[in-house]
């Protein structure tokens, strides 16, 4: 009997080992399952699977029962590779000879993704080598060690580089799940598993904002105002000055406070906000491209074609288009 029973479903592969931290099989399972057309019909098939089929310890006090060996693997459009309490045992820089055999069964097109500190599995493969790669931030000292040749970024929550993406502690899977689903189908599809799951469907920030730091004074003020009007004028421009203003502090002080509470600088941070407009209208409207950098405060078409150039790698054309054909395939409209 096949593996995956579905054909047509986009197949989701999870690779657990002993030691597998549950909620974060959980993560893979609930938003993936979640994501559907319309009419009902799931977008995806998830299965888990493991070196060796049986019982599986996990880093609780229960067991789970593996159906599938790594033949799964090679039957996959996305391997997940979620964290193992045995990633906070001392490490080697390469893989054991079973992992290294199961990894050589994906197909050279498959994206493969991992969870937490599942990014020590992806880097003794071989895989991350030369890519951007993140981790938990507790582990960031020993994975930049380890795997030199990695372009390391501890403070994001997730990366996505050329159909291999790593994400950062535990609750970091989620906007990583988010994130692939909504690279397949769209921000529909994505918010509706994100409302369905009570989260966010996107967060901002990196995990800076969670790596202990020493608590401000009682009396430092947010910078929620500032970033609230910012919201609402994207479509103009918005500059440090008017930023400040709203919160009645200096543009240094203003650009501090950001970072320490935001994780980025005002101005990466107003870029972001407006990429995310655009790819929303894109996905969503059928405004010319022009009138959609206007709308998302780019100004012109060149510069909404440098910035989403410059962070996905498509045009805004071609990005639509792509859009546009995953919700004409699944039947989404």
């Amino acid at each position: 009997m096949a593996i995956f029973e579905f054909p047509g479903r986009h197949r989701v592969a999870v690779l657990v080992r002993p030691g597998l931290l549950p909620i974060e099989l959980g993560i893979v399972h609930r938003l993936f399952g979640q994501a559907r057309i319309p009419e009902g019909e799931p977008l995806y098939e998830v299965v888990t699977c493991a070196l060796e089929p049986g019982e599986l310890r996990t880093d609780a006090d229960v067991t789970i029962n593996v159906r599938h060996g790594p033949a799964a693997l090679a039957e996959a459009d996305t391997v997940v590779v979620p964290a193992s309490d045995v990633d906070y045992e001392p490490r080697t820089r390469t893989a054991a000879g079973p992992l290294a055999g199961a990894f050589a069964r994906i197909r050279p097109d498959t994206r493969i993704a991992s969870i937490c500190t599942g990014s020590f599995v992806l880097a003794a493969v071989g895989l991350l080598d030369g890519r951007r790669a993140t981790t938990h931030w507790r582990s960031c000292p020993e994975f930049a060690e380890l795997y030199p040749r990695v372009r390391l970024e501890p403070d994001v929550l997730y990366t996505d580089d050329r159909n291999v993406l790593t994400s950062a502690g535990v609750a970091a899977g989620i906007d990583l799940c988010l994130h692939m689903i909504r690279c397949d189908h769209g921000s529909a599809v994505a918010n509706e598993v994100a409302r369905g799951t009570v989260v966010p469907p996107h967060r901002e920030g990196g995990q800076a904002q969670f790596i202990l730091r020493p608590i401000p004074e009682p009396a430092v003020s947010s910078t929620g105002r500032a970033r609230a009007w910012a919201l609402r004028n994207l479509e103009r421009p918005v500059t440090l000055r008017e930023l400040a203003a709203r919160e009645s502090l200096s543009v240094r002080t203003l650009t501090r406070r950001f970072r320490e509470e935001v994780g980025t600088s005002p101005t990466q941070w107003l870029t972001q906000q407006r990429l995310q407009r655009a790819r929303h209208l894109l996905e969503e409207t059928d405004l010319p491209i022009d009138r959609v950098a206007a709308d998302a405060g780019f100004g012109t078409a060149a510069s909404l074609r440098q910035h989403l150039q410059a962070t996905l790698g498509v045009s805004p054309s071609a990005y639509r288009g792509t859009f546009r054909a995953g919700r004409d395939r699944s039947g989404a409209g």
